[in-house]
């Protein structure tokens, strides 16, 4: 997400217009919209209510017990798109890099560090605030059912991770073999799906977070390249049509479930179909989205959300909880779930959570724009580099298939503290010989 909007603080106004002559402003928009998307569907999700038998306090998911919840996760997931424009970002930083003769490895070392910096102090607080209610005496099963909760959209750090790890290496085969590679890393998700189902084990699944986002990835840098733009926007709608008929086939056959947030995690095929359908869209209603972000009112909305991106994503589950829960616990009104009077009260409780929201945002904006600059003039080998991402992607991958219990918590602290030790402490070199 780093690699979204930027903002300087007193662009001239030449440089202000070549800088926004260059972007992709349509994949910006879309960036930020899926964000908001993400914020919106999750206070649609996260209903605290009492038990009309016992009185007791009991979470509810509205969303999935509605008979439109399944073909309604086709529209609303939108990771794959979020994924498909986070690569054209990433084509674009690769390249400059590139240009200037940086090490590969120094790319990932940066972009580990802008990911990092600010989801290291949520998981610092999930640690801290995990042990200290231990400590005061909660159960261990209601802090796991808590942190887990809260901690939901963790996974995003490893399949972001290991995308952008992968990045450098997969632009270089990309502007080689093009779509030869794509049908590589789509057999490879097959594979990885057919190992999975065949032996009903989902750790398998995990394999797939080397292919399935990765393989996303891809098309944005296509987007990049302007691949999608060179099509007409028939062909563009059949592709779609073509993957949403394929994404219906593998519903069908029993293998997949129907709703998209049950093939999010681990990720299988389906996420690789709607990202391709999502990618032709996208560019298809690029033209609308370049006339929208002509407006003022557009603008600010992306840089708000742009520039805090990552933040909104990472606090925004706990604090929807939290003012959901501050909501019930002080007697707010508690109607039916899923009646429309429930469905009325989410708009005033969407309009609390997201102030709130943007409250933690804007408090923590300095530790999403911390800088990347090494402490010193240290070099880092490639080698360390990676055992910094490892000691990051291995806690939330982990939290993919086991619950987000109090020792995971305290792991993914002490390795994201280790992480950006590693990262801070020097920049990498690029090798003798090469440019």
């Amino acid at each position: 997400m780093s690699d979204g909007v930027q903002t300087h603080s007193a662009p001239t106004r030449a440089a202000g217009s070549v800088a926004l002559a260059e972007r992709d402003l349509a994949a910006d928009a879309a960036r930020v919209g899926c964000v908001i998307a993400v914020v919106f569907i999750h206070i649609l999700m996260v209903t605290l209510t009492a038990d009309p038998d016992t009185g007791e306090l009991r979470s509810v998911m509205v969303p999935t017990e509605q008979p439109w919840y399944w073909w309604a996760t086709w529209i609303a997931q939108v990771m794959p798109l979020f994924f498909v424009v986070g690569g054209v970002a990433t084509a674009g930083a690769i390249r400059r890099r590139r240009a200037r003769g940086a090490a590969p490895a120094e790319y990932v070392r940066e972009r580990t560090l802008r990911l990092m910096q600010p989801a290291a102090v949520l998981w610092l607080v999930f640690a801290a605030g995990a042990w200290i209610a231990l400590a005061a005496g909660v159960g261990e099963e209601l802090v796991t059912f808590a942190l887990s909760g809260m901690g939901m959209p963790l996974w995003f750090l490893a399949a972001y991770l290991i995308s952008q790890a992968l990045a450098p290496t997969f632009l270089d085969v990309h502007e080689r073999m093009g779509w030869v590679w794509c049908w590589f890393l789509l057999s490879c998700v097959v594979a990885v799906d057919l190992l999975r189902i065949a032996t009903d084990q989902q750790w398998w699944g995990l394999l797939n977070m080397l292919f399935v986002w990765p393989l996303i990835q891809q098309l944005g840098f296509f987007r990049a390249d302007g691949w999608f733009a060179a099509r007409r926007t028939v062909t563009l709608l059949a592709i779609a049509a073509l993957c949403y008929g394929l994404l219906a086939v593998c519903v069908v056959s029993g293998r997949y479930a129907p709703d998209m947030l049950t093939n999010l995690n681990p990720p299988t095929l389906c996420m690789v179909l709607l990202g391709l359908a999502q990618a032709c869209v996208l560019q298809v209603c690029t033209p609308a989205l370049n006339r929208l972000m002509r407006w003022r009112v557009a603008q600010a909305v992306v840089v708000a959300v742009g520039t805090r991106a990552m933040t909104i994503y990472l606090w925004h589950l706990p604090v929807i909880i939290l003012v959901m829960a501050a909501w019930h616990f002080t007697g707010g009104y508690d109607p039916v779930p899923g009646s429309w009077a429930w469905w009325l009260l989410r708009v005033p409780l969407a309009v609390v959570c997201w102030a709130a929201v943007l409250a933690v945002a804007a408090a923590l904006v300095r530790v999403e724009r911390a800088s990347a600059t090494p402490w010193g003039k240290l070099r880092l080998r490639p080698s360390a580099v990676l055992i910094g991402l490892i000691c990051v992607v291995v806690p939330p991958l982990l939290e993919i298939i086991t619950l987000l219990t109090p020792t995971l918590v305290v792991w993914g602290a002490v390795g994201s503290v280790v992480c950006i030790g590693i990262m801070k402490w020097g920049a990498v070199a690029v090798p003798r010989g090469v440019r």
